[in-house]
């Protein structure tokens, strides 16, 4: 059965702000924790193709993998998916934003089989991405709301 995960998580701020500073794919290695580098390979019209790398894993592995990613300002909504799949036989992503009273609800959803050969199955990359994903959000809501209080952009983070 083929990996699925959706996480969401309220951001106390306006939607502008949490749309342009979620969608800054350059600063993302300052919003997530996880991403040491991304490189932009290919930019037509709303859709980018980027490189995205990671800080180095507990056994100083550095995984890397394209990308691509289509926003839909009007629709509130991202579509992405890995170019280069690496362990996954695919991963498609889709990033949803909604206002509601306590300010923008952003939510995650991936769908995603590995490859038979990949070191690790569907169930342990669930797991993995839900994990993962809950810690990425919170420090995203953290530094999007300080943002919107001090009226400056989120500090860089250092690699876990």
């Amino acid at each position: 059965m083929p990996g699925h995960t959706e996480n969401e998580i309220t951001i106390a701020a306006p939607l502008d702000l949490v749309w342009d500073v979620t969608n800054d794919i350059e600063n993302w290695p300052r919003l997530f924790s996880e991403y040491a580098s991304v490189e932009i390979l290919a930019r037509e019209g709303d859709k980018t193709t980027f490189r995205l790398t990671m800080h180095p894993d507990e056994n100083g592995k550095v995984w890397s993998w394209v990308s691509e990613r289509e926003t839909d300002r009007a629709g509130l909504c991202v579509r992405a998916r890995r170019v280069e799949p690496g362990p996954f036989q695919y991963m498609d992503i889709r990033w949803e934003y909604e206002e509601v009273p306590d300010g923008i609800r952003m939510q995650w959803t991936q769908d995603f089989a590995m490859k038979p050969e990949a070191p690790v199955d569907d169930a342990w990359m669930t797991d993995n991405i839900n994990r993962n994903s809950r810690i990425q959000m919170e420090l995203i809501r953290d530094r999007i709301e300080q943002h919107d209080r001090e009226g400056h952009t989120p500090a860089p983070v250092t690699p876990n």
